[in-house]
């Protein structure tokens, strides 16, 4: 493979320059004021990164046909897709030296981009998350490679393989089980810790903060997983650069100052606004409960240091999660992922996970997470269950849960939308 991959033709490749993502941001006067969809967001950075790079020739966005469903369309403001074949006066964003790859092929878009970051380029690879599975095996031998080579002299640090994976298991309203499966994080999450990164961002400026880092970053396969559809923002930006620079925190704006009767934790944009909805009812069914609200965007934090570079250490994890008040965990993925990777802390065995569980249909967004036992209701339950002083509401809280399903159901059946109070929820503390 030739010993300088960072060379093009003889001559080096120049170095990717990268827009300032805060002038990006969504301007946040509170958490939960504004409504923002995260990947039109990184659209509009990407759209600058690109403008940036043209000269060099050494950025590339990747994608099986799904730019524009993924909201990543203002690159095309800069840049069209490669088209080399004959174009017709109908055919849009099609250009001989368009940055832009797409192709209705997984495994063309892996091969692409691999073989890309190989001449010492950039690129990031967007795909709907069901579908990135179709590429398990490419990702393997990526890995493999990318720790093998740390070991040779020679072989100069590349880009990284950077997957963002939207249109995701949450919000499928229309094309249903086909396209629900959040597993591929499992499968990243089994390669080696020098190697694989999970990103979750909760929202729009979390997403920006992690995707600038990856895009900057050497030697990983960067995952990050964020939602295409308008919803509510949390962070600021100054708040969401240190909040991922952590990886996890606790949220003091939507948590008690006392020590909590229960945590309330989340990884992922949808589970993030469940169990902020899930906070606002326990505190109107139990006023003098105490709540600590802790989030997760790196997901590796979960592990010890001695498993993952990026594990928080036991007394940092401690702090944050407590060793002796229950653990509601609402994730984005299968929830033996969480289970696995927090499993080697000694004396946590207070986690509570829930997530995905296979079941998948077209359907609303809210009926998806009721279907999955990831709802607010299911979650607020599931903290008075676990909290001792709480344990003579257990009937009362059980009964009033399976009444808010039931007409839940009926009104999905009817109406073909969820309820108005959710539908029209807002934060308020």
């Amino acid at each position: 493979m030739g010993s300088n991959p960072h060379a093009n033709g003889g001559k080096l490749m120049r170095p990717l320059v990268l827009p300032d993502f805060r002038s990006h941001a969504v301007v946040l006067p509170t958490p939960g004021s504004v409504r923002a969809a995260a990947t039109a967001t990184l659209g509009s950075y990407l759209k600058e990164a690109m403008a940036l790079n043209i000269g060099a020739s050494n950025m590339r966005l990747f994608g099986p046909d799904e730019t524009a469903s993924n909201r990543l369309q203002a690159v095309y403001d800069v840049t069209g897709k490669t088209w080399m074949a004959e174009t017709k006066p109908n055919d849009t964003d099609l250009s001989q030296d368009g940055r832009v790859m797409e192709v209705l092929s997984e495994h063309l878009c892996q091969g692409w981009l691999e073989g890309y970051l190989l001449t010492g380029r950039h690129g990031l690879f967007s795909c709907y998350e069901a579908f990135v599975h179709i590429v398990d095996s490419m990702v393997n031998q990526h890995a493999k490679w990318l720790k093998t080579t740390r070991a040779i002299p020679w072989r100069k640090p590349i880009a990284s393989l950077n997957y963002l994976l939207t249109s995701h298991v949450w919000r499928q309203d229309h094309n249903g089980s086909s396209h629900q499966d959040p597993g591929f994080l499992d499968h990243v999450a089994n390669k080696t810790a020098e190697v694989a990164r999970i990103y979750l961002p909760p929202d729009a400026n979390c997403l920006l903060s992690v995707a600038d880092h990856c895009l900057r970053s050497r030697d990983y396969l960067n995952v990050i997983v964020a939602g295409k559809q308008p919803e509510w923002q949390w962070l600021t930006i100054d708040e969401a650069v240190r909040h991922c620079t952590i990886g996890a925190g606790i949220w003091e704006w939507a948590s008690d100052k006392d020590e909590p009767d229960v945590v309330l934790a989340c990884a992922g944009d949808v589970p993030t606004l469940e169990t902020l909805a899930a906070a606002m009812l326990l505190r109107e069914y139990v006023p003098d409960i105490r709540i600590r609200l802790v989030n997760v965007v790196d997901l590796m934090v979960l592990q010890p240091q001695s498993e993952h570079p990026h594990g928080l250490d036991d007394r940092a994890f401690d702090a944050m999660f407590t060793t002796n008040r229950p653990v509601i965990f609402a994730f984005h993925g299968f929830p033996s992922l969480v289970h696995r990777l927090a499993y080697a802390r000694q004396g946590h065995h207070n986690f509570h996970v829930r997530g995905y569980k296979g079941e998948g249909t077209t359907t609303t967004p809210f009926d998806m997470v009721v279907m999955n036992d990831l709802d607010r209701y299911r979650l607020a339950l599931d903290a008075i269950e676990r909290v001792p002083r709480l344990k003579d509401r257990v009937p009362e809280e059980t009964t009033r849960y399976w009444a808010m399903i039931e007409r839940h159901k009926l009104y999905v059946a009817e109406e073909g939308d969820d309820l108005p109070e959710v539908r029209d929820w807002r934060w308020i503390r």
